[in-house]
């Protein structure tokens, strides 16, 4: 367990003694104890090195398990264990002063972190998972708990300021884990609005999870590249320089996905450099890549300008439009090849009996796994059916089509046996010179 953590966490954990008499000396709102018990109190509330408090407390509890001081003690423990460092009794102090006090916001805070911290550092998949889930319930607790009566409003205030940021941070990575964009985006934006903006410049938790909001936006479904490049470019900004390049690649990419370059991203650098979370104006700064309709929109008017019949467009341009444009426009890329035969080469996705999808287009091939965009129906069974992900020719009848999910139809289809060029004549040598 790093020290930073529970150096952080012992300012929360730390609290005033109640006030307590021996029981022959009554005082105004005070717990009376007896004298043995008084003297015992006073070990544990007193002692100012960390360890050598958490064995008083411990020994207090042993002795005194049903005291009335019983939650007092048992904040002194949890502070010593926090201010010794040690990890594991503190959380298991955590959890006794809980069991007595289910809304302890210290020990609740300190349990948190301590969790998340487990799951930062598991391997096991399943041991971080089940770690964060702890975490995000006791953080979850954490932040409904309402302040008691005798705690003052400021102290409270700067108690739940200092707490609050470990709470969403918690709840963003178990959602983001879970593959919870939503909840995640909703638990880090939480995060960072609870905090001072100069706090989200330095290295640290608040920045890593700057850079974790930038991924739960990349990850919503569908992706938000523009969010996801504003929280990744920032994070990149304020990192240290020997990590900057751990960030910059998703900003640089979300950024190409949704402008379709790199043209303009030094203005959303000033901007997200400036100001944690984007202006009013940003998204309206950054103009978005064409869409595949406006794509094939220009791919049709090119192609009905050089040919206003669509006889002369390429197989390429053909089934993009078809994908991609209206449905007009569809029908008029389609027309000029229905009924008629067509060779092609693509990789075979599937094959069974006289069934053969192919993936002809680039994004068909270059698609993982393969995505068929031809179904070819062959005159018979080849004899030796082609390996899937192998390179074919088909020659067939173009039927039909749909739209969405783009599949063309072909008919009469046949593989062409490619015959292995003769091998080429000896060179005659030439007669020899008679001398």
């Amino acid at each position: 367990m790093k020290k930073a953590i529970l150096a952080s966490m012992l300012a929360v954990s730390c609290v005033s003694a109640v006030t307590v008499t021996p029981m022959f000396a009554q005082a105004d709102q005070g717990t009376q104890l007896s004298q043995d018990e008084y003297a015992d109190y006073q070990k544990v509330v007193t002692a100012t090195d960390p360890a050598a408090k958490a064995t008083a407390a411990e020994a207090f509890l042993t002795k005194y398990p049903a005291s009335t001081v019983k939650a007092t003690v048992l904040e002194q423990l949890l502070a010593g264990y926090a201010g010794s460092n040690n990890a594991p009794k503190a959380l298991d102090a955590a959890g006794r002063l809980l069991a007595v006090d289910p809304n302890n916001i210290r020990a609740l805070a300190l349990e948190t972190s301590l969790l998340k911290a487990q799951g930062d550092s598991a391997t096991d998949a399943a041991a971080k998972q089940a770690a964060y889930d702890k975490a995000a319930d006791a953080a979850s607790r954490g932040l409904k708990v309402t302040k008691p009566a005798a705690v003052a409003d400021a102290d409270w205030t700067a108690l739940t300021k200092q707490v609050t940021p470990y709470f969403y941070s918690a709840i963003g990575i178990d959602a983001l884990t879970k593959k919870d964009s939503a909840g995640a985006i909703a638990a880090y934006t939480s995060e960072l609005k609870s905090v001072d903006v100069a706090q989200t410049t330095q290295p640290g938790p608040l920045l890593q999870d700057t850079y974790f909001l930038a991924q739960a936006y990349y990850t919503a479904t569908p992706p938000d590249y523009l969010n996801c490049t504003y929280f990744a470019t920032r994070t990149a900004l304020f990192a240290p320089d020997q990590f900057k390049a751990q960030f910059q690649p998703l900003a640089t990419y979300c950024y190409k996905k949704y402008h379709g370059g790199e043209d303009g991203y030094d203005a959303v650098k000033t901007a997200a450099q400036a100001n944690l979370f984007p202006a009013a104006d940003f998204a309206s700064s950054v103009k978005p890549a064409p869409t595949p309709a406006d794509q094939a929109t220009t791919v049709f008017e090119a192609d009905k300008t050089e040919d206003p019949t669509f006889a002369k467009a390429n197989i390429a341009d053909r089934e993009f439009v078809i994908a991609y444009g209206t449905a007009e426009q569809a029908d008029a890329m389609f027309a000029p090849i229905k009924d008629k035969t067509v060779k092609l080469s693509g990789k075979v996705v599937s094959i069974a009996d006289t069934t053969l999808t192919i993936a002809v287009s680039d994004d068909a091939k270059q698609s993982n796994p393969l995505t068929a965009d031809f179904t070819v129906t062959l005159k018979a069974a080849p004899a030796t059916a082609p390996a899937v992900g192998s390179d074919v020719d088909v020659v067939g009848t173009v039927s039909s089509y749909t739209q969405k999910p783009v599949m063309i139809t072909m008919i009469d289809g046949e593989i062409p046996v490619k015959v292995a060029p003769k091998p080429a004549a000896p060179a005659r040598r030439p007669a020899a010179r008679r001398r």
